[in-house]
C-alpha cells in the first residue's frame, strides 16, 4: 500500500512539475511584455511570481 502511495506522489509532483514550467514561460512572456511598457508595478509583480514558482520547482525536484 505505501508503495503504491509513493507511486501515485511522484506521478503527482512530476504532472506539477510540468505545469509549473509552463507557468513559468507564461509569467516570462508577462514580464517582456511589462519591460517592453516600461511598467515597473507589472515587472515587480511577475518577478515575485517567478520566484514563487521558482521555490516551487526546486522543492518539488528535490
Amino acid at each position: 500500500m505505501k508503495k503504491t502511495a509513493d507511486a501515485f506522489k511522484k506521478m503527482d509532483g512530476e504532472r506539477r512539475i510540468k505545469v509549473l514550467k509552463l507557468e513559468v514561460d507564461y509569467e516570462l512572456a508577462t514580464l517582456y511584455e511589462a519591460m517592453l511598457e516600461n511598467n515597473e508595478a507589472k515587472k515587480n509583480e511577475c518577478k515575485r511570481k517567478l520566484e514563487r514558482l521558482r521555490q516551487e520547482l526546486i522543492r518539488l525536484s528535490n
